[in-house]
């Protein structure tokens, strides 16, 4: 009973730091457009690594507004020339489906849409 009290009051602590970690970044109060724009123009591996910094962060980072910018201007176009179909749930799934080479026009061209 003791222990669980005494993890229960860290467990309540930690909370209340990261809370006042968020409170206190200023960054963090910006609005989210404001945000997005700025990771628009770090990478795709720094915009997930920041992820972990704050609740505001995490939330930018898995907006499909954000993870549109990463994708080709043209992405459309080849996936609508992919033979299999490549299905994804949110734009940063896209972006990470889209990794991988996929065969377009009738599986004569592998192609590897983000290098």
């Amino acid at each position: 009973m003791v222990m669980e009290k005494k993890r229960a009051r860290r467990v309540e602590k930690e909370e209340e730091e990261e809370d006042e970690r968020e409170r206190g970044s200023e960054f963090a109060k910006l609005p989210q457009e404001c945000i997005l724009h700025v990771f628009s123009f770090a990478t795709p591996r720094d915009s997930c690594r920041s992820a972990v910094v704050s609740k505001a962060f995490l939330s930018c980072t898995g907006t499909d507004a954000l993870w549109e910018r990463f994708l080709p201007s043209d992405y459309a176009e080849i996936l609508s020339r992919a033979v299999n179909p490549v299905s994804s749930s949110s734009k940063k799934e896209l972006y990470f489906g889209l990794c991988k080479p996929i065969l377009i026009d009738g599986s004569k061209l592998v192609r590897e849409i983000i290098p």
